[in-house]
């Protein structure tokens, strides 16, 4: 007989589930938003080194300060104002862990990352949101200002996932002006966004301006785990006074550092990912039936007919994965599409084109 733990759980972690990404084997996996592209041989070289020359038997520095160090002379900013995380959703839920709670609310901008919600909620920090436009996904610039000028959090996300859109740095301006609330942007994709798209060099000059960064997606180390947060020194040490402990790697850091040394090497590798996007784009145009939207990210929302079985037979019967959307609210019959490789991206234009013309 199982053990009935309905009453013993925190009430705020009613209902949750394992986090799924339905990730089903697949020849092409353009599903998860990750960097397809081969490390260039130099990285790929470096992190080697990094590794064999890591030792094992000790404990990781717990604040992971030479990696601080890495990234903040990366930004132009003292270590202070660098925390390094277990990827960015560790970060994510030590700064709802520390800054919410009940009384102190979060607003978000849906459609966005659906983990912004559910950390707010495991925190027990009320989320107010400001729905996108439900044609064009725009923010709607007034309506999230009022609202957070009541709000402990605001959280934009630029990229945004799954729209691809930039947030209007006027808008990220207001908020800060305009409002007394910690604004958090999440940049996890703005490397594959035109140059001056970031406000990290904001956080000098705006103590209430939060910028988290990860390496997940340009420097296409997605199962390292490794994301950082660029802010005021006063936030980063309320966040390191509460945070899990050797939560980054001996073997994580040391990637991490190789990695960010040979950041130029991997320029062309982002490079490629941004022509292909919009090569890609510019076929899916030529596609029936398909609606996409702009993005400046590694990844393209498109809308089909029956979404959900038209990624059933991408999976099925070419062997393709992308991402299902359609279950959730303003994004009917949507799917997320990951840019590949050019071989990876003709035979997913290809398979859609086929599959679109049955539609029609």
């Amino acid at each position: 007989m199982s053990l009935d733990l309905t009453d013993r759980v925190r009430p705020a972690l009613v209902g949750f589930e394992p986090y799924d990404p339905a990730f089903t084997p697949c020849e092409v996996n353009l599903s998860a938003n990750e960097n397809t592209h081969e490390l260039p041989p130099v990285v790929r070289e470096a992190i080697n080194a990094a590794l064999v020359s890591t030792p094992l038997n000790r404990y990781p520095d717990p604040l992971a300060n030479d990696l601080r160090d890495v990234l903040a002379a990366r930004h132009g900013v003292e270590r202070g104002s660098v925390m390094v995380g277990n990827g960015g959703d560790e970060i994510l839920f030590n700064l709802f862990f520390a800054f919410g709670g009940a009384g102190r609310s979060l607003v978000t901008c849906p459609p966005d990352f659906s983990e912004y919600a559910n950390f707010a909620t495991m925190c027990e920090m009320p989320v107010k949101c400001v729905w996108r436009d439900a044609d064009t996904f725009a923010i709607d610039a007034d309506a999230l200002v009022e609202a957070t000028k009541d709000a402990a959090m605001a959280v934009v996300t630029s990229p945004n996932n799954p729209t691809g859109d930039l947030v209007d740095h006027a808008l990220i301006r207001r908020l800060l002006d305009e409002t007394n609330a910690l604004v958090l942007v999440d940049e996890a994709y703005v490397e594959f966004a035109p140059e001056g798209s970031s406000v990290v060099s904001w956080v000098a000059d705006n103590p209430r301006l939060m910028v988290l960064r990860t390496l997940s997606k340009a420097f296409a180390l997605a199962g390292l785990r490794c994301g950082y947060l660029v802010a005021d020194p006063s936030i980063i040490d309320k966040l390191s006074a509460i945070r899990q402990i050797y939560s980054v790697d001996v073997l994580a850091q040391a990637t991490a550092i190789a990695a960010v040394n040979e950041r130029e090497a991997l320029r062309p590798v982002v490079d490629d990912i941004k022509a292909e996007r919009e090569r890609l784009s510019l076929l899916l145009g030529n596609i029936p039936g398909l609606r996409q939207w702009p993005s400046e990210a590694n990844f393209i929302l498109v809308r089909v007919p029956d979404a959900s079985r038209v990624r059933q037979l991408l999976r099925d019967e070419f062997s393709i994965l992308v991402r299902d959307f359609s279950y959730a609210p303003g994004l009917t019959d949507c799917l997320r599409i990951t840019v590949g490789t050019r071989q990876e991206n003709d035979r997913l234009v290809e398979a859609l084109t086929e599959l679109m013309k049955g539609e029609a």
